[in-house]
């Protein structure tokens, strides 16, 4: 898609797109996903994993969530931090994990403070983006919640879980403007392809 709108137009564009979709265009979408998740070498070997539900239109990754659980693969929710606001902290998601509603209306598990992970104890954490380009540029929901968990990842490298976006295909625009607090992305998967960004 070639970009000449503001973030914002661009935002309520992309997500309007991936609204209008179908039940069963998003299943195909979920199931082509998860076959590339698997393959993803990034993924090959991370056993805890933080993952999101999808919501208003997001790429779904239930399938890839079923799919790992058999090879005894550990999923973690994002929790709003109670402690440190507009940061997010990470809380097992197991079959029957009892959610509730967050203030912006996204469901967490509960928050059992000896259960809860920090973002750099995962080996890699899924996200949903609303844009994304070949050149590592990412389009959120303007939040920045991805962005001040992971802001250790640009001091400590090392110490960084593997960050992915997902997406639709669809939502790949020409070229995003990096901001400078912007965590970078080690890729990029989607329901056509796999994306990896030098970092």
């Amino acid at each position: 898609m070639l970009n000449t709108l503001s973030r914002s137009d661009l935002r309520k564009e992309l997500r309007s797109l991936r609204n209008d979709l179908s039940f069963e265009q998003q299943q195909q979408a979920s199931e082509h996903l998860a076959l590339n998740l698997l393959r993803h070498p990034d993924l090959y070997r991370a056993k805890h994993i933080g993952i999101y539900l999808a919501n208003d239109g997001e790429i779904d990754p239930h399938l890839f969530i079923d799919l790992g659980r058999r090879k005894n693969i550990h999923f973690y929710l994002p929790v709003l931090h109670p402690i440190y606001p507009g940061k997010l902290v990470f809380s097992p998601y197991r079959d029957g994990t009892e959610l509730t509603p967050n203030r912006f209306g996204i469901p967490e598990p509960p928050f059992p403070e000896a259960r809860r992970r920090p973002a750099w104890s995962l080996d890699a954490v899924l996200f949903p983006l609303v844009g994304f380009d070949e050149q590592g540029g990412r389009l959120g929901m303007g939040g920045g919640f991805y962005d001040r968990t992971f802001a250790f990842s640009r001091v400590r490298p090392a110490m960084a879980p593997k960050l992915v976006g997902l997406a639709h295909e669809f939502q790949k625009v020409e070229s995003l403007p990096i901001e400078p607090w912007d965590v970078p992305l080690h890729g990029v998967v989607t329901d056509k392809r796999c994306y990896q960004f030098r970092r």
